[in-house]
């Protein structure tokens, strides 16, 4: 599909070579959300891994201290005490065998999936549904656990899920909202990369970070020079004397 009028226009306002700062191309991207809704601004970054092979398949989760600007709609799956934990917390579906057959009949309304390890054999029937989808419960991210109430309060409160994508080592992360103050999607940027620099694989050889760009969600990419990660204090003091 041919891009829009608008995302054509909005490709014309900046070079979409040029390698930006961090302060820069946050608020580039910021201007570049045209659409009437508040779009998200999405971080992508090209890791220097071969996620084909176990020991670099990066995944797991980054809490954002600004949050994501919406909130997530979490599905538990659990009995007894620990569903009744995961109400408490705020979980919009929860249940055993019958959350189970609401799945199985269609019902995807929610953005995470929690399970408790002992429900885990019955939400393994649920693999081809939930799996390419990116929802099926996984101990690597915290999303099956017995402490389904603070899990259910961080995922509620911002937490998100990454992984490299199979082909080419990309990971995809939202940071945020158009509408947020610029100091906290630079404070959600930092919480991503220092996470990615956290769960660098030993095995990854060479440049770690390969390419960096942010956009919204209708909008084109603003690249960032992977040289150029700094905090973001030295990047003001650099434009203010410049």
């Amino acid at each position: 599909m041919a891009p829009g009028k608008k995302y054509t226009d909005a490709e014309k306002k900046y070079d979409k070579q040029h390698l930006h700062g961090v302060l820069e191309a946050l608020e580039l991207a910021k201007a570049l959300a045209s659409k009437k809704f508040d779009e998200t601004i999405e971080l992508a970054v090209q890791l220097g891994v071969d996620p084909r092979k176990p020991d670099q398949n990066l995944r797991g989760t980054v809490s954002l201290p600004a949050g994501t600007g919406k909130t997530a709609r979490v599905a538990v799956f659990a009995a007894g005490d620990a569903a009744a934990e995961a109400r408490a917390a705020g979980a919009d579906h929860v249940g055993a065998e019958d959350l189970v057959a609401q799945i199985e009949g269609g019902m995807l309304d929610f953005d995470v999936a929690i399970a408790t390890p002992d429900l885990m054999a019955q939400v393994a029937k649920l693999g081809r549904t939930l799996g390419p989808r990116g929802l099926m419960p996984n101990p690597k991210t915290g999303t099956v656990t017995t402490d389904v109430g603070k899990a259910v309060g961080e995922f509620k409160g911002g937490r998100v899920e990454y992984r490299t994508e199979r082909q080419g080592g990309n990971v995809h992360v939202p940071i945020g909202k158009a509408s947020f103050a610029i100091d906290d999607l630079v404070r959600n940027f930092r919480a991503v990369f220092e996470e990615l620099n956290r769960a660098k694989p030993a095995a990854a050889k060479g440049r770690y970070v390969k390419r960096v760009t942010v956009s919204p969600t209708m909008g084109p990419g603003v690249k960032i020079d992977p040289n150029r990660l700094r905090p973001v204090d030295d990047e003001r003091a650099v434009a203010a004397t410049s």
